[in-house]
């Protein structure tokens, strides 16, 4: 099979666009940074709800929702350390 280098050249630079990054996006560490900052806002708005609720500011409902949703946001941040520490795991046992 003969094939030519500038038709492989050709090929790769027509696949170029669509492994390039997107433009405006923000790279890994912004995202986990404002991922980070989303969830101690979320977990410090719980917090507030509860106090409120303790002194009769806040109804039980709301306070409900919050406690659920606090749930459900460190669950998921469990999972996501669960699985980085699984792939950390993975490379380490990759053969060198």
């Amino acid at each position: 099979m003969d094939v030519k280098l500038s038709q492989v050249a050709r090929l790769y630079e027509g696949a170029r666009p669509a492994t390039a990054p997107k433009e405006g996006t923000e790279s890994g560490g912004e995202g986990f940074a404002r991922v980070a900052q989303d969830f101690a806002t979320m977990l410090s708005n719980a917090e507030r709800v509860a106090q409120d609720a303790m002194v009769g500011k806040a109804d039980p409902h709301a306070l409900v929702q919050a406690l659920a949703e606090t749930e459900l946001a460190v669950e998921t941040a469990v999972t996501v350390r669960d699985k980085v520490v699984e792939a950390y795991q993975e490379i380490l046992r990759m053969p060198v």
